[in-house]
């Protein structure tokens, strides 16, 4: 299979499976984030997603892919890094803010900068016409966190924190999603960087979590916990490792757009899942923010 996919970089059958992929990124995504703001703290939710996904990526880190080639142990030490401050940062934001309002900040600052980022780092350009559906995509994207902001009444006083918070993980956000195009594109098979990857992510936050847990005046059952942790495992393996296979097989910026209509799919999650209403106003930024991605894809 890791033939195939290689085979299949810089190819217009490639392109195709790269928009696909980053279609089923955003979609997983918005998942994986309600999942981590929703029944549990972000802090606990965050430390049994990354040992479940941990636990699961080793035999195949170990027994399954070929070895990582010698340069790859310094690219896989800096995403660690940089995985655990993007942790960190969302799980300050979700805590103190409404998901449905620090999530749209965080997918609307990321891409902007990736494309950006991308430009520098890989010579990625980007057309008048997919620019113009980047602002189209953005633009309804932070209308959709300043209307969700308008209406939100609960810990107003911790919004603001909460979007100072957001706007920082979109950065990093940009920053992984750059770092780790790098990274896939470094070894020889693709399969080695994602397996080695998850393996190493999930390696710290269950400690810092289990720390939280201890801390906790009133300790929520363990077993629930850790099915829903198995649960995210298994789509955090969906989510990001489908954009990072996209970004391998074309544009870093392109599917970095593209990944962020998962505020469509989150706004539609909280709307079902979180009793949080969606409207005509929010209906017609998610239709905008479709619009803006298929501007970019098709320019």
């Amino acid at each position: 299979m890791s033939e195939w996919l290689v085979g299949l970089e810089g190819t217009e059958a490639g392109n195709w499976l790269a928009v696909g992929l980053a279609l089923l990124a955003a979609f997983t995504h918005a998942i994986f984030g309600a999942l981590q703001k929703g029944r549990y703290s972000p802090w606990l939710m965050r430390g049994a997603m990354d040992f479940s996904y941990a636990l699961m990526a080793a035999p195949f880190a170990f027994f399954v892919v070929p070895w990582p080639e010698p340069h790859m142990w310094p690219i896989f030490g800096g995403a660690f890094v940089i995985h655990i401050f993007y942790k960190l940062f969302q799980a300050m934001a979700y805590s103190r803010g409404a998901y449905t309002v620090v999530y749209p900040v965080v997918r609307g600052t990321g891409p902007l900068a990736t494309v950006i980022a991308a430009g520098f780092v890989f010579g990625e350009r980007f057309t008048l016409g997919q620019w113009l559906g980047v602002a189209l995509l953005l633009g309804a994207i932070f209308g959709l966190a300043g209307y969700n902001l308008r209406r939100t009444h609960v810990d107003r006083h911790l919004l603001w924190h909460a979007l100072g918070l957001a706007f920082i993980t979109g950065l990093i956000v940009a920053l992984y999603t750059t770092y780790d195009a790098y990274g896939i594109r470094a070894t020889a098979d693709p399969f080695t960087f994602l397996a080695w990857f998850f393996f190493i992510d999930g390696l710290v936050f269950p400690f810092i979590s289990l720390r939280y847990y201890r801390l906790m005046p009133n300790k929520p059952p363990l077993w629930p916990l850790m099915r829903r942790g198995f649960f995210g495992g298994l789509i955090a393996f969906t989510s990001f490792g489908a954009v990072m296979l996209a970004t391998r097989l074309d544009s870093v910026g392109e599917a970095a757009v593209l990944r962020e209509t998962s505020t469509v799919f989150a706004a539609l999650i909280g709307w079902l899942f979180l009793r949080e209403t969606v409207g005509p106003v929010r209906g017609i930024l998610m239709a905008i923010i479709a619009i803006g991605a298929v501007v970019v894809e098709f320019a």
